[in-house]
Protein backbone atom coordinates (compact mmCIF):
# COMPACT_ATOMS: atom_id res chain seq x y z
CA UNK A 1 0.00 0.00 0.00
CA UNK A 2 1.09 3.65 -0.51
CA UNK A 3 0.91 6.69 2.28
CA UNK A 4 0.84 10.19 1.31
CA UNK A 5 2.16 12.80 3.88
CA UNK A 6 3.05 16.13 3.20
CA UNK A 7 3.12 15.42 -0.19
CA UNK A 8 5.68 12.48 -0.14
CA UNK A 9 4.10 8.59 -1.11
CA UNK A 10 5.58 6.05 1.56
CA UNK A 11 5.68 2.77 0.39
CA UNK A 12 4.40 0.05 3.29
CA UNK A 13 4.11 -3.67 2.62
CA UNK A 14 1.43 -4.72 4.75
CA UNK A 15 1.02 -8.60 5.50
CA UNK A 16 -1.24 -11.15 8.03
CA UNK A 17 -4.32 -9.77 10.29
CA UNK A 18 -4.63 -9.71 14.31
CA UNK A 19 -3.05 -6.71 16.43
CA UNK A 20 -0.94 -4.30 14.44
CA UNK A 21 3.25 -4.36 14.70
CA UNK A 22 4.60 -1.76 12.86
CA UNK A 23 8.49 -2.67 11.32
CA UNK A 24 10.97 0.37 11.07
CA UNK A 25 14.07 -0.40 9.27
CA UNK A 26 17.63 1.24 10.13
CA UNK A 27 19.36 4.06 7.69
CA UNK A 28 20.75 2.94 4.20
CA UNK A 29 18.04 -0.11 4.20
CA UNK A 30 14.20 -0.74 3.15
CA UNK A 31 11.69 -2.65 3.99
CA UNK A 32 13.00 -5.67 2.25
CA UNK A 33 14.88 -5.97 5.33
CA UNK A 34 12.31 -7.17 7.87
CA UNK A 35 11.08 -9.35 5.14
CA UNK A 36 12.18 -12.53 6.96
CA UNK A 37 10.47 -11.45 10.10
CA UNK A 38 7.52 -9.68 8.63
CA UNK A 39 6.45 -13.41 7.62
CA UNK A 40 7.05 -14.72 10.90
CA UNK A 41 4.84 -12.04 12.55
CA UNK A 42 2.37 -12.04 9.56
CA UNK A 43 1.00 -15.18 11.17
CA UNK A 44 -0.71 -14.12 13.86
CA UNK A 45 -0.53 -10.04 13.28
CA UNK A 46 -1.07 -7.42 10.61
CA UNK A 47 2.08 -6.06 9.98
CA UNK A 48 2.66 -2.77 8.83
CA UNK A 49 6.78 -2.86 6.75
CA UNK A 50 7.67 0.82 5.84
CA UNK A 51 9.95 2.14 3.35
CA UNK A 52 11.09 4.98 4.83
CA UNK A 53 10.81 8.34 3.36
CA UNK A 54 14.62 8.37 1.09
CA UNK A 55 14.61 4.98 0.99
CA UNK A 56 13.49 1.96 -0.74
CA UNK A 57 10.14 3.00 -2.71
CA UNK A 58 9.46 6.00 -0.83
CA UNK A 59 9.67 9.62 -1.90
CA UNK A 60 12.19 11.91 -0.19
CA UNK A 61 11.37 14.20 1.85
CA UNK A 62 11.04 17.94 0.63
CA UNK A 63 13.03 19.46 3.78
CA UNK A 64 15.43 18.42 6.13
CA UNK A 65 13.87 16.39 8.41
CA UNK A 66 14.82 15.18 11.80
CA UNK A 67 13.42 12.44 13.75
CA UNK A 68 11.02 13.77 15.37
CA UNK A 69 9.34 14.61 11.41
CA UNK A 70 9.64 10.47 10.62
CA UNK A 71 7.84 10.27 13.60
CA UNK A 72 4.97 12.36 12.83
CA UNK A 73 4.53 10.80 9.81
CA UNK A 74 4.28 6.97 11.56
CA UNK A 75 1.76 9.00 13.99
CA UNK A 76 -0.30 10.80 10.96
CA UNK A 77 -0.17 7.16 9.24
CA UNK A 78 -1.80 5.15 12.69
CA UNK A 79 -4.34 7.84 13.07
CA UNK A 80 -5.81 7.61 9.21
CA UNK A 81 -5.54 3.77 9.40
CA UNK A 82 -7.27 3.78 12.77
CA UNK A 83 -4.66 1.61 14.39
CA UNK A 84 -4.49 1.23 18.21
CA UNK A 85 -1.80 0.29 20.69
CA UNK A 86 0.67 -1.33 18.10
CA UNK A 87 3.64 -3.20 18.74
CA UNK A 88 6.83 -1.43 17.31
CA UNK A 89 9.85 -3.41 15.51
CA UNK A 90 12.46 -0.61 14.93
CA UNK A 91 16.39 -1.37 14.04
CA UNK A 92 18.99 1.52 14.02
CA UNK A 93 17.04 4.92 12.92
CA UNK A 94 14.21 2.78 13.15
CA UNK A 95 14.81 2.51 17.14
CA UNK A 96 15.42 6.26 17.30
CA UNK A 97 11.43 6.45 15.69
CA UNK A 98 9.84 4.00 18.19
CA UNK A 99 11.49 5.45 21.23
CA UNK A 100 10.10 8.84 20.11
CA UNK A 101 6.28 6.94 19.08
CA UNK A 102 6.51 4.73 22.49
CA UNK A 103 7.85 7.48 25.07
CA UNK A 104 4.06 9.31 23.77
CA UNK A 105 1.84 7.11 22.28
CA UNK A 106 0.04 3.44 23.52
CA UNK A 107 1.93 0.57 22.25
CA UNK A 108 1.31 -2.52 23.37
CA UNK A 109 4.96 -3.70 23.13
CA UNK A 110 8.36 -2.29 21.78
CA UNK A 111 11.44 -4.04 20.21
CA UNK A 112 14.66 -2.27 19.85
CA UNK A 113 17.22 -3.81 17.41
CA UNK A 114 20.48 -2.24 17.70
CA UNK A 115 18.78 1.28 18.18
CA UNK A 116 20.17 4.56 17.85
CA UNK A 117 19.20 6.99 20.01
CA UNK A 118 21.63 7.72 22.94
CA UNK A 119 24.61 9.86 21.81
CA UNK A 120 27.59 8.89 21.72
CA UNK A 121 30.77 10.37 23.81
CA UNK A 122 32.97 11.70 20.96
CA UNK A 123 36.58 11.83 21.31
CA UNK A 124 38.79 15.35 21.01
CA UNK A 125 39.52 13.83 17.43
CA UNK A 126 36.04 13.67 16.34
CA UNK A 127 35.54 17.51 16.99
CA UNK A 128 38.75 17.98 15.65
CA UNK A 129 37.83 16.40 12.20
CA UNK A 130 34.35 17.89 12.33
CA UNK A 131 35.30 21.41 12.50
CA UNK A 132 38.52 21.27 10.47
CA UNK A 133 36.56 20.18 7.37
CA UNK A 134 33.96 22.83 8.61
CA UNK A 135 36.09 25.59 8.08
CA UNK A 136 38.02 24.22 5.40
CA UNK A 137 34.73 24.00 3.49
CA UNK A 138 33.71 27.41 4.58
CA UNK A 139 37.07 28.68 2.98
CA UNK A 140 36.92 27.00 -0.17
CA UNK A 141 33.12 28.37 -0.98
CA UNK A 142 34.37 31.80 0.33
CA UNK A 143 38.03 32.14 -2.28
CA UNK A 144 37.31 29.26 -4.54
CA UNK A 145 35.23 29.29 -7.82
CA UNK A 146 32.15 27.67 -6.71
CA UNK A 147 33.29 24.33 -9.61
CA UNK A 148 36.78 24.22 -7.75
CA UNK A 149 35.39 24.48 -4.21
CA UNK A 150 32.54 21.80 -4.96
CA UNK A 151 35.26 19.62 -5.85
CA UNK A 152 37.64 19.85 -3.43
CA UNK A 153 35.00 19.51 -0.13
CA UNK A 154 33.90 16.39 -2.69
CA UNK A 155 36.68 14.74 -2.12
CA UNK A 156 37.35 15.52 1.58
CA UNK A 157 33.70 14.48 2.21
CA UNK A 158 34.43 10.84 0.18
CA UNK A 159 37.93 10.08 2.29
CA UNK A 160 36.44 11.36 5.83
CA UNK A 161 32.42 10.97 5.90
CA UNK A 162 31.00 7.42 6.69
CA UNK A 163 29.66 5.47 3.74
CA UNK A 164 25.93 6.30 4.57
CA UNK A 165 26.95 9.90 4.25
CA UNK A 166 28.95 9.23 1.68
CA UNK A 167 26.19 7.03 -0.35
CA UNK A 168 22.92 9.72 0.43
CA UNK A 169 21.79 12.33 -1.67
CA UNK A 170 22.85 16.10 -0.83
CA UNK A 171 19.22 16.04 0.86
CA UNK A 172 19.86 12.40 2.58
CA UNK A 173 22.89 14.07 3.98
CA UNK A 174 21.52 16.80 5.82
CA UNK A 175 18.95 14.57 7.09
CA UNK A 176 21.79 11.97 8.26
CA UNK A 177 23.86 15.22 10.11
CA UNK A 178 20.93 15.95 11.69
CA UNK A 179 19.41 12.66 13.24
CA UNK A 180 22.85 11.29 14.23
CA UNK A 181 23.43 14.12 16.58
CA UNK A 182 19.88 14.08 18.61
CA UNK A 183 19.94 12.39 22.17
CA UNK A 184 16.36 10.56 23.03
CA UNK A 185 18.06 9.34 26.87
CA UNK A 186 15.55 11.83 28.20
CA UNK A 187 12.50 9.72 27.10
CA UNK A 188 13.66 5.76 27.51
CA UNK A 189 11.71 6.64 30.69
CA UNK A 190 8.57 7.78 29.42
CA UNK A 191 8.05 4.08 27.80
CA UNK A 192 5.57 2.06 29.32
CA UNK A 193 4.93 -0.79 27.17
CA UNK A 194 7.34 -3.76 27.45
CA UNK A 195 10.75 -3.60 25.26
CA UNK A 196 13.00 -6.26 24.47
CA UNK A 197 16.42 -5.18 23.46
CA UNK A 198 18.33 -7.31 20.82
CA UNK A 199 22.07 -6.73 20.37
CA UNK A 200 25.13 -7.20 19.03
CA UNK A 201 27.92 -7.64 21.26
CA UNK A 202 30.25 -6.87 18.30
CA UNK A 203 27.86 -3.64 17.64
CA UNK A 204 30.04 -0.86 16.75
CA UNK A 205 27.82 1.71 15.73
CA UNK A 206 25.57 1.38 18.61
CA UNK A 207 27.67 -0.44 21.36
CA UNK A 208 26.45 -2.96 23.82
CA UNK A 209 26.89 -0.03 26.36
CA UNK A 210 23.80 1.74 25.08
CA UNK A 211 21.31 -1.28 25.37
CA UNK A 212 22.24 -1.79 28.94
CA UNK A 213 21.70 2.24 29.58
CA UNK A 214 18.53 1.19 27.87
CA UNK A 215 17.60 -1.44 29.67
CA UNK A 216 17.66 0.44 32.87
CA UNK A 217 16.02 3.57 32.08
CA UNK A 218 12.92 1.68 30.79
CA UNK A 219 10.70 0.81 33.33
CA UNK A 220 9.97 -2.99 31.88
CA UNK A 221 12.81 -3.78 29.55
CA UNK A 222 14.97 -6.78 29.19
CA UNK A 223 18.10 -7.35 26.86
CA UNK A 224 18.85 -10.33 24.80
CA UNK A 225 22.69 -10.47 23.16
CA UNK A 226 23.66 -12.10 20.35
CA UNK A 227 27.27 -13.35 20.55
CA UNK A 228 29.33 -12.93 17.72
CA UNK A 229 26.96 -10.59 15.80
CA UNK A 230 27.65 -6.83 15.35
CA UNK A 231 25.26 -3.93 14.39
CA UNK A 232 22.89 -6.52 11.98
CA UNK A 233 22.17 -8.94 14.78
CA UNK A 234 19.21 -9.80 13.64
CA UNK A 235 20.30 -10.37 10.04
CA UNK A 236 23.72 -12.38 11.20
CA UNK A 237 22.01 -14.76 14.00
CA UNK A 238 18.59 -14.95 12.42
CA UNK A 239 17.96 -18.38 14.41
CA UNK A 240 17.97 -16.72 17.37
CA UNK A 241 16.16 -13.50 16.81
CA UNK A 242 13.17 -15.58 15.10
CA UNK A 243 13.21 -17.62 18.58
CA UNK A 244 13.12 -14.95 20.58
CA UNK A 245 10.77 -12.80 18.28
CA UNK A 246 8.56 -15.26 18.58
CA UNK A 247 9.17 -16.00 22.28
CA UNK A 248 7.90 -11.70 23.07
CA UNK A 249 5.33 -11.90 20.79
CA UNK A 250 3.61 -14.96 22.02
CA UNK A 251 3.35 -16.67 18.56
CA UNK A 252 3.53 -21.09 18.77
Amino acid sequence: MTFKYKDIEININVAGEGSPVLLLHGWGCSNEIFKQIQAVLATSYKTYNFDFPGFGKSDEPTEVWGTEEYTRMVEQFVKENHIERPALVGHSFGGRISIIFASRNETSRVVLVDAAGIKPKRPFKYYWKVYTFKTMKWLCNTFLPKKTAQAIIDKRRKGAGSSDYNNASPKMRAILSKVVNEDLTPLLPKIKAPTLLFWGNMDTATPLSDAKKMEKLIPDAGLVVAHGTGHFSFLENPGLFTAVMKNFFKIK
